[in-house]
């Protein structure tokens, strides 16, 4: 497992009055207010989510 690569998410707007669906994807990257950023594995669901609420997200790739 040396070869994980890992994304820094961080949320750059805020989740009220968006979409159910979108603040439960925020929500389930481990997110919980502007500013924070969580590490989260590069996987296909975490790739999912992420892509489901990307204009409230920044994303950067860390190897």
């Amino acid at each position: 497992m040396a070869d994980t690569k890992t994304l820094k998410v961080t949320l750059v707007k805020s989740i009220s009055g968006r979409l159910k669906a979108h603040q439960a994807c925020v929500r389930g990257l481990g997110l919980r207010r502007i500013g924070h950023s969580v590490e989260v594995a590069d996987t296909s669901a975490i790739r999912g989510m992420i892509n489901k609420a990307n204009y409230l997200l920044k994303v950067e790739e860390v190897s």
